[in-house]
Parts: structure tokens; C-alpha cells; sequence
């Protein structure tokens, strides 16, 4: 990358949010704190102009949705990755968010390690702070990431662990999804010290969640087929096999 990425950071007196900056500063990203304040931050953005804004969902005066209406108004090229932070689970909220244009929501409490690595992933896919002539391949779990974020899988739940990799394994060895029971869960089980059932029990309520706060549209996207059948929502194996059917065709065709 050239040059290390800026990041505006709001809600300055909260203590989560200094050490969030030290992680991120200890990553090599310029971090600017500013109050947790939607016109203030409109402001700094317009004078910095940072590659990633990081603000919590409810900020004084302007909210987060309508600062990142300002956003898409300014410049669209130059557009800021834009994380929100919130301590309220409300689907549809994260729904409009995402609507609005928001690349990836965080439920406090949050790792701020994990939340610095998909800052440098999502930047690299978007090309932030990059030449405009180096192309960067999607890394894959950055691709999983994005499609369980628009699916509905909620990053806080254990089945979103367990399914991503579920994917990411299946992707890389579509023979996997010939014995699911035998061979994919206990993989994905050893990776986390976990066992066969509780993956499979983990997987089954990641997916019945995605179900009952998820889009209706994204879904039918992925999985039409399921969700105009009689038969609901897919089983384990369904979900986890069109997905990664999915990303191993665009892969191949690009």
C-alpha cells in the first residue's frame, strides 16, 4: 500500500474507542479521534478527506445514516470506507445501514484486532491508499465475509465462525460436501475445539437467523429456489454448497 491508511475515529472520550486508536496505530493506520458528533465529523471529512470513517450508529445533531448521505453526495470515486459501531442488536437498523451504503457493521463489544484486519482487507479489495494500477485479488475470506454480512449471519454468533469456514474449506475442496458429517464438520470442529454436533447445531441457528433478519431479496438472490419452495430455508449442507459453488464459479471466471 502507499502510505499508511487515515482513519477518523469518533466518540473521543469513550474509553473503547482510545484503544480501538491503539490498535490501530500499533497496525501503522493515522488515527484521528473526533467528537462523537455527526456535524463535526462531516466536517474534518471534507477538510482530511480519510480513507476509513469509523462512528458510532447514534452521533449528536447528524446521525450516522445521514452523515453517510452527505458522504455519498460528496464524491463517490474517492468515497471513505465506512465501519459503524453499535451496542444495539436491531436488524433492521443494520439493514437500513447497509442499505445507505455502510461497507461493514460491528456489535459492541467488539475485537479490535479483528476489526483492524478487515479495515486492511476491505481497503486492499477497494482499493483504498492503493495504485490505481495494482489490481488486488479478493482474499477469500474477505469474499465470505462480505456474502454472510449481506445474507444476515450476524459476525457475533458462533455458527458465523463455524459456517464461514465451512465455506472457506468447501471452496477449496468441493469434495468435502460429499460427506459433510464425517469429514466437514469434525474439520471445522478441530479448527475451533469444538465438536461435530455443536457445528452442526451452530450452523443450523446461524442459518435460522439469517432467515428471520435477513433481506428477502439477498436471500432470494442466493437461494430462490429454497425459499419458493415449500420447504423454507436450506439445510446445512444446501446453504453452505451454493455459496461456495457460487464464489468458486466467479473465482474461476475471473
Amino acid at each position: 500500500m502507499i502510505g499508511n491508511l487515515s482513519v477518523l475515529l469518533t466518540d473521543e472520550k469513550d474509553e473503547a474507542s482510545r484503544k480501538l486508536a491503539e490498535v490501530l496505530r500499533a497496525n501503522k493506520m493515522n488515527v484521528k479521534l473526533c467528537a462523537k458528533n455527526g456535524a463535526e465529523l462531516l466536517h474534518i471529512f471534507e477538510e482530511e478527506h480519510p480513507d476509513v470513517i469509523i462512528m458510532d450508529a447514534f452521533l449528536q445533531h447528524i446521525d450516522a445514516m445521514g452523515v453517510i448521505s452527505r458522504i455519498n453526495m460528496s464524491d463517490p470515486v474517492k468515497r471513505p470506507l465506512i465501519i459503524v459501531t453499535s451496542g444495539i442488536d436491531n436488524p433492521n437498523f443494520e439493514r437500513e445501514l447497509t442499505r445507505c451504503g455502510v461497507d461493514y457493521f460491528f456489535l459492541k463489544p467488539f475485537d479490535a484486532q479483528n476489526m483492524a484486519e478487515r479495515i486492511v482487507q476491505i481497503s486492499s479489495w477497494k482499493g483504498i491508499n492503493t495504485p490505481s494500477s495494482y489490481e488486488v485479488k479478493k482474499d477469500l475470506n474477505v469474499v465470505i465475509t462480505e456474502i454472510l454480512h449481506q445474507i444476515g449471519v450476524p459476525a457475533h454468533i458462533k455458527g458465523y465462525q463455524y459456517v464461514r469456514e465451512a465455506i472457506r474449506l468447501t471452496v477449496e475442496n468441493p469434495e468435502m460436501l460429499n460427506s459433510v458429517t464425517k469429514i466437514l464438520y469434525p474439520t471445522v470442529a478441530k479448527s475451533f475445539q469444538s465438536t461435530s454436533s455443536r457445528v452442526e447445531r451452530a450452523i443450523r441457528h446461524a442459518i435460522e437467523v439469517a432467515w428471520d433478519r435477513g433481506d428477502v431479496d439477498v436471500l432470494n438472490s442466493y437461494f430462490g429456489y429454497t425459499i419458493q419452495s415449500q420447504r423454507g430455508k436450506p439445510t446445512n449442507s444446501e446453504f453452505v454448497a451454493m455459496i461456495s459453488d457460487r464464489i468458486r464459479l466467479k473465482r474461476y471466471a475471473s
